[in-house]
């Protein structure tokens, strides 16, 4: 494949991901952490490993989401949604070192 047609497919497909998650929040009301992390433009990968923390920085400001259920590959495995209110003061109390995970921190306070 030509390397600036695989440089478009892979924009084109971000930009896609990212869209299908803000419009899947908005239109639910609610969203797994990663899904609000994908939502402001972080790869799913990034997203898992931002994600982590931020469970931790919720169970330590008491913070619980809804119960629910998502489909991982061929099987269904327990979940928080969270309110975007909600994913905003877990982002304000977690404290990132990378430059992409500051940003998108700083993205889902705005979020809210």
């Amino acid at each position: 494949m030509i390397r600036s047609n695989r440089a478009r497919r892979a924009a084109l497909k971000a930009r896609a991901r990212t869209t299908r998650a803000a419009s899947r929040i908005n239109r639910r009301g609610t969203g797994t952490l990663a899904s609000h992390a994908i939502a402001q433009g972080l790869a799913p990968r990034d997203a898992r490993s931002m994600v982590s923390t931020l469970r931790k920085v919720a169970a330590k400001l008491g913070v619980v989401g809804i119960p629910g259920r998502i489909h991982r590959g061929r099987r269904m495995r327990d979940c928080q949604r969270y309110t975007p209110a909600a994913v905003a003061l877990i982002a304000a109390a977690y404290r990132p070192r990378r430059l992409a995970f500051k940003l998108a921190a700083a993205r889902l306070v705005l979020a809210a």
